[in-house]
């Protein structure tokens, strides 16, 4: 097994560790315990005992997901012939690469723009792993009223008196927009149950309704792309160092942040049980191998335009207007402006 894609996962010997034994979510298990959600749900029965996986007990309860169905399978046992590779990509090979992508990018954005299409992207990880840095590449050439960017902070009061969804329902998309997700409402299925910022209660209504609520955003026409930034414990260790040497970055080095490096095995924990439950056929998830960044970036974007069946609509070459002449107008003298200092 390739140690890269390994990355966050819980290694057999940390399970050891702890004392836990593997537990099989099968389908079968859900019977009485989800019946109140079938019945509502008219003819999507099949679909939800296919997709969404029988609650838990907790956290310190680890969960195998579906090797048939779940994109967690493919990142624990990847097929027999990949072959990584530790080698840097060059730094003009990566320009290079990224140069044109970010012009299909330009592209699809006008297309989604022209087909008045919704289009909502998640990006869910670990602390530096590499999540910023893809949605900066994916906005610098777009226009930032057709993609733009939702990184909601910590909850109000009142909002938390809210549903769980409701802030994040009111950043979703209208026509012809995309809308990047910088964390997402996976909040309660990662941060709030590690450390303990909601109730056992709250934690698994949210592994129940999460699915259904996805498949509400996809029925109403919305492409819903969901993906994990998988980033190894080395690799996220020099990162935080990296940040902490450099007064730039220190602000991304959170207190939260330095907590989840005590509390890895349980975000692991957290991340299986997340994907069982929320790895469903409409709104898969797709891991992103994190460790090396620039092939990070490349693999999502090069992924995320696969994702969108857009067409080339380049409009033709703009020819520049000539400039109106002068007509009697004078400019204001040069000293009665304000200038700013030019210190270079």
């Amino acid at each position: 097994m390739s140690d890269e894609l390994m990355s966050d996962e819980v290694a057999p010997e940390d399970e050891a560790a702890t004392g836990d034994a593997p537990v099989n979510v099968e389908a079968s298990a859900l019977g009485e315990e989800m019946a109140p959600f079938d019945e509502g749900l008219g003819g999507d029965e099949e679909l939800v005992e296919a997709d969404l996986g029988a609650p838990v007990a907790s956290l310190t309860e680890p969960v195998e997901s579906d090797a048939s169905t779940s994109i967690l399978d493919s990142v624990l046992h990847p097929d027999e012939g990949f072959v990584g590779t530790t080698d840097k990509l060059k730094t003009k090979y990566y320009e290079k690469e990224l140069r044109r992508l970010q012009m299909e990018l330009v592209k699809m954005q006008e297309w989604v723009k022209a087909n008045g299409v919704r289009v909502v992207v998640i990006f869910e990880g670990r602390d530096a792993a590499g999540k910023g840095g893809v949605i900066k590449r994916i906005t610098e050439r777009l226009n930032p009223r057709i993609a733009r960017v939702a990184a909601l902070g910590t909850a109000t009061e009142r909002e938390k008196t809210q549903w769980w969804f409701q802030r994040y329902v009111a950043h979703l998309p209208a026509a012809g927009e995309i809308v990047l997700f910088d964390r997402s409402w996976y909040n309660r299925a990662l941060v709030e149950p590690v450390m303990g910022f909601c109730t056992e209660q709250q934690y698994q209504e949210f592994l129940r309704t999460a699915p259904e609520f996805e498949r509400m955003l996809v029925r109403s026409g919305i492409i819903l792309i969901k993906y994990w930034f998988s980033v190894s414990d080395d690799e996220q260790e020099r990162r935080f160092r990296a940040r902490i040497k450099d007064p730039r970055k220190r602000w991304k080095l959170s207190p939260m942040d330095l907590e989840s490096r005590s509390r890895w095995v349980e975000y692991s924990r957290a991340k299986d049980i997340m994907f069982a439950h929320t790895d469903i056929k409409q709104a898969p998830w797709y891991a992103v191998n994190a460790d090396d960044k620039k092939r990070a970036r490349l693999n999502c974007i090069s992924h995320f335009l696969t994702m969108i069946p857009y067409e080339d609509l380049t409009p033709e070459e703009i020819e520049l207007p000539p400039r109106q002449d002068n007509e009697g107008y004078v400019r204001p003298p040069m000293s009665d402006q304000t200038f700013v200092p030019e210190a270079y």
